[in-house]
Parts: C-alpha cells; structure tokens; sequence
C-alpha cells in the first residue's frame, strides 16, 4: 500500500482529481497526526491550501481535543466554503466565534446541512435567505432565540432542528413559514421555558429537560412521534398528551423522579403502536410507585403492538412477592399487543402483578422478554469475548440477590401463564466470573436461591 501510495502521488491525474475531491473529513484518526497538535494544523492547513475550492461538497472538521487549532479555523472556512459546498460540519473543545460571513454569496444558496458544536452564532438579518438549509444542529452554541428565529424565518426548506445544551434560548419559536419542517429536537436546554411551533406539519419531536410549556398548534394534531425526558413524564404522558396528540404512533416517555402515579382517563391514544417507559431514577410517592398504574396505558393505547418498560431502580423498597397474597386484577383483552419487554424486573408484588395482567390480558402476545438488570452492557465493550481484562463492571451483592429473587418470581408466578404461542426470554445479571467475583463473599446467591 505504500508503493502504491507513493507511485499515486507521483500521478497528475490524481493530484487534480484529489484537488476536487467533493468530501473532506479533517480530524487527527482520519490524518493520522500522532506526532503532535502542530503535526495537525500544519496537515490540515495543508489540504485546504491545496485543495481547489471546486466540487467541495461535504466539509467536515472535528477539532474537539485540539485547541491549538482555533485561532487557525478562519482562514480554514474561507478556503473551504466556497459556493457548492451542502455539509459543513465543526466541532470543536472550546468557544469560537462563528464567521456568518462565510455563509454569504454563493454558500449560502447551496448548504444543506449546518452541524456547528461549540461555537458563538449570532446570524444576522444581512446573512439573507439559506435557500437550500434544511437541517440545522447546534450543540452547546450561543445563540438566542430570536436569532434562532431569524434564522429559521430566512431558511424555508429547514426539515429538521436539533438543539442540545444551548444555555441562551428562553422562548423557542418555529415560525409557521417552515412548511417542509417535521423534526424537532431539544436535549438538555435548561433555560428554554416555552417551546412555541407554528410549523404545520412537525410531526415528530424529542423534548428533554424541565417543565416547559408547550404550544404547538395545529402540528399536535398531526404529530407521529413524541419522545419526553423530564420529571413526571409518565404522569403528564398520560394526562396530558392523549387530548394533546391524539393521532400519536410513538411515545417514549423517560422520567428521573415520578411524584404521581398515571391516572386511570378516558382519553386514549387511539393510533399509537409503540409505547417505551422509563422510570430509572427516585420516586417520591408513598410508600413507593405504584407500577400497577402502567395498566393504564394497556387500556389507552388498544393498538398497541409493543411494549417497552424500564423500571430499573435499585434503591427503591417494594413489598417482596413472596411476602404477601397476590391480587390478579382482570382488565379486557388487549387484541393488538405482541412484544412487552421489562428491564429492571425485580421479585417486587405490584411488578409481578402488573407482568401478569399484562400476559392475561394480551390476546396476540407473541414475545415476552424479562430483563433481571439494568438492562445495560454488564461488561465494557473493550472486553475480550471472555471477560478477562480489568474493564468488567462490578456487580453489588444485593444486586445479584435481587435477580435471583426475581428469577424464582418468574418461574414460580409467571412462567405457566405464558401462553404457548409466546416465547418467554429470561435474562440474567453477567455471568462474567470477574463481575461475580467482585462480590464474591460467601456463595450466599445460590444459598438464597434453594431457600426461595
């Protein structure tokens, strides 16, 4: 290969063709600059001087452990954007005033796509209209929110926005001349308290942070997929969104603390087929959540398909199943549901209860995966296929006795209900010896279990 590479270089028809390459993708693995940061700049500085400018289409610079280089971006982007360029990606380690002159003149009617990480972007009116921009992603960047809406307003073919960790946006507002606009994404936002869209035709939307209020107008009618990461989002997913977005397919609710139980409502999600809950982090009802609430869902969603709970938690204290009378409460048959997956499963009554209407009451049941863990990689993916390096992740003995717990729940209380059609899935903590080994005490796992 370095023969080859060599002769190459000695080639005029591959120095013009490499002059014109449409695609470059500047970071220390692809140049292989092991040797230093100057190494780098000096790579980097070299490419685009010696690059022509023509047929550069996608333009990708990823400078996020190298802070030499910033005082060097500039001159970088003049020599890169040039008209016809429709990807410009910049990621960077540390804040960077974004020129938006570079955006002017022929660019700014052929990008396509705008990735900016780490960076100071205030678009001005005299940056005119994007034509061409329909996806815009801004990650840790300041930017206000009327910025943000000036922009959105000169840029009528945006598709799709994807906003993370941007302190400086309060209001955001999608202006209703966006009508290609069906993707939102707003992760880790603190400061946004409102989210106020126009745009007829969003149809999915991520939201994540705190209790923003949502004005999303005739668009919640037509909204597809929703996904909602924020404290009581189960509550307010059951209360709120059903009236809200009713033509609702897909909703993944994930919640850090619950304070309310899902209410039992009339309104229903009459068109929602995939339904993911998340509840990994404390719950402050008394004297622990009610997981039996979920059913709600089961009979507000009747076309339902498939089901995905995680309830992995623990340090919470539940009634133990082997400690009380069960109560199998009798709802009507679910004719749509197949697959109901529960991570975090534990030996606790209501769960045991709730896995059990859930069976009785799915007609069309086909898969049934119980989960006795997180729900995460038990080892580091750098592991060996053995498990014998010094990455395995530690397993805390009340964790293990935790899941052989859960592990005599199933067979004794859920295994015979399964019906034949269905296949039932168990899976255990790591069976890796390192893990186990770390709490390794006394053999008091497999004690417990024969005494269960």
């Amino acid at each position: 290969m370095d023969v080859a590479a060599s002769a190459a270089c000695l080639s005029r028809a591959f120095l013009t063709s490499w002059r014109c390459y449409p695609k470059l993708d500047l970071n220390p693995d692809t140049l292989c600059c092991k040797r230093g940061r100057t190494n780098l700049r000096c790579s980097v500085d070299s490419i685009l001087r010696n690059h022509s400018g023509i047929g550069l289409k996608i333009l990708d610079i990823n400078l996020w452990h190298e802070k030499s280089c910033i005082p060097y971006i500039d001159s970088w982007l003049q020599f890169a954007v040039t008209p016809g360029i429709e990807e410009i990606t910049l990621t960077l380690c540390e804040e960077y005033n974004f020129p938006c002159s570079v955006l002017s003149d022929g660019a700014r009617n052929s990008v396509r796509s705008l990735d900016l990480t780490k960076c100071t972007f205030r678009p001005m009116p005299e940056l005119g209209t994007l034509r061409s921009l329909t996806t815009l992603k801004l990650w840790s960047v300041r930017i206000t929110g009327d910025e943000l809406e000036n922009l959105l307003s000169n840029s009528l073919a945006m598709e799709h926005l994807c906003l993370q960790d941007c302190e400086e946006i309060i209001i955001l507002k999608i202006p209703s001349v966006l009508q290609q606009f069906s993707y939102l994404e707003v992760y880790g936002c603190w400061n946004v308290q409102a989210v106020e869209n126009k745009a007829p035709n969003l149809t999915r939307f991520l939201l994540s942070g705190k209790d923003e209020k949502l004005s999303l107008g005739e668009a919640s009618q037509m909204m597809k997929a929703f996904t909602l990461d924020r404290t009581d989002a189960v509550y307010y997913g059951r209360a709120e969104l059903p009236s809200m977005m009713p033509n609702l397919e897909s909703l993944d609710l994930s919640s850090f603390s619950e304070v309310h139980t899902a209410p039992m409502l009339p309104t229903k999600f009459l068109n929602l087929k995939h339904l993911a809950i998340q509840i990994c982090g404390r719950t402050y009802s008394s004297p622990s959540y009610d997981y039996f609430s979920l059913v709600s869902f089961l009979d507000a969603c009747p076309s339902m398909e498939t089901w995905y709970l995680n309830v992995y938690q623990d340090r919470s204290e539940y009634e133990s199943v082997f400690e009380a009378s069960l109560h199998f409460r009798q709802l009507p048959k679910h004719l749509k549901l197949k697959s109901v997956e529960i991570v975090g499963f534990k030996s606790a009554k209501i769960l045991v209860e709730l896995t059990c209407c859930i069976v009785k009451s799915a007609a069309s049941l086909e898969q049934l995966k119980l989960n006795t863990f997180d729900g995460l990689r038990r080892c580091s993916w750098g592991n060996n296929s053995d498990c014998r390096d010094e990455m395995c992740r530690p397993i805390r003995k009340a964790v293990l006795e935790e899941a052989s717990r859960a592990l005599v729940a199933i067979t004794r209380y859920i295994e015979d209900i399964v019906p034949a059609t269905a296949k039932l899935t168990v899976l255990e903590p790591c069976p890796c010896p390192r893990c186990r080994s770390t709490h390794k005490d006394d053999g008091s796992v497999d004690e417990m279990s024969a005494k269960l």
